[in-house]
């Protein structure tokens, strides 16, 4: 049995190798892929998680946790990418319900939300929490479920990003602001006429996805995942001792090594 020191930020964390293995202490990390394991301590926030999320991970290595999991539908549809390359999001699911409509209007003695211009979409944007994101979907491509003042408002509110099922307008506006919006691209036909919010914070799906109030939501240009809140400790555990391998394997790979020996060796590739 051996020790080994992880770095983690500025902390240091010790972990051990089960593995017969004889010789000095060595600051290589234990292997993985069924072997040894890293000893990743759990964060103690919603924000530290998040920033080591943005410092370390992607959507491919959650993903693949995922897979091995046995979650095999946690991505949403490709069609859903980033407004600009380089937006990440990541945060807790605030899902929207939207619905197509064929007036601004309609009538509120039915369905009081009928008579509301864009449904519940202001009570909805204004219900936003930190690190929260606005997961929209229900409605037909026809229009923008997204713009510039509700991404000013989600600021704001301290949000960490809308998704969407659909397209975003005032696209110059969004990219001002640096609000991460992921969605089909940029459309300017607006909602008001064609959509309102019928309810929110509901669980819904998109392409097959469930995705529920709290999951965790990470996107950026592969793609986005979804992390059911079950699920989300050992997903970004294993998450985070994948990619620190990976390191090791790509460190390993430039000074030379084989695939099969790197494979053999450290389990990933």
């Amino acid at each position: 049995m051996r020790e080994h020191r992880v770095s983690e930020g500025l902390q240091w964390r010790w972990c051990r190798e089960y593995e017969a293995r004889d010789g000095p202490f060595t600051d290589e990390p234990p292997r993985l892929g069924g072997m040894a394991r890293y000893e990743v301590r759990t964060w103690d926030s919603d924000e530290e998680l998040f920033d080591l999320v943005r410092a370390e991970l992607f959507s491919a290595v959650v993903g693949d946790v995922m897979d091995k999991m046995g979650l095999l539908h946690q991505f949403l549809p490709p069609t859903i990418r980033p407004l600009r390359d380089d937006m990440v999001v990541v945060g807790r699911a605030m899902p929207v319900l939207e619905a197509d409509v064929f007036a601004e209007t309609g009538n509120e003695r039915v369905n009081p939300v009928m008579g509301q211009p864009f449904g519940l979409m202001f009570r909805a944007l204004d219900d936003l929490h930190p690190n929260e994101v606005y997961v929209c979907t229900g409605s037909t491509p026809r229009y923008a479920l997204w713009g510039e003042l509700m991404s000013t408002r989600a600021i704001r509110l301290g949000a960490a990003g809308a998704v969407l099922n659909g397209f975003a307008r005032d696209a110059a506006g969004v990219l001002r602001l640096g609000f991460p919006a992921f969605c089909y691209g940029a459309y300017a036909q607006d909602q008001g006429p064609r959509g309102k919010v019928i309810d929110f914070r509901v669980p819904l799906e998109i392409g097959g996805v469930r995705v529920s109030p709290g999951d965790i939501v990470l996107g950026d240009r592969d793609g986005v995942c979804v992390v059911p809140r079950e699920a989300e400790v050992e997903a970004f555990r294993r998450a985070i001792e994948k990619v620190r391998g990976e390191q090791r394997v790509r460190e390993a790979l430039e000074a030379g090594m084989s695939a099969v020996d790197a494979f053999a060796r450290y389990g990933i590739m």
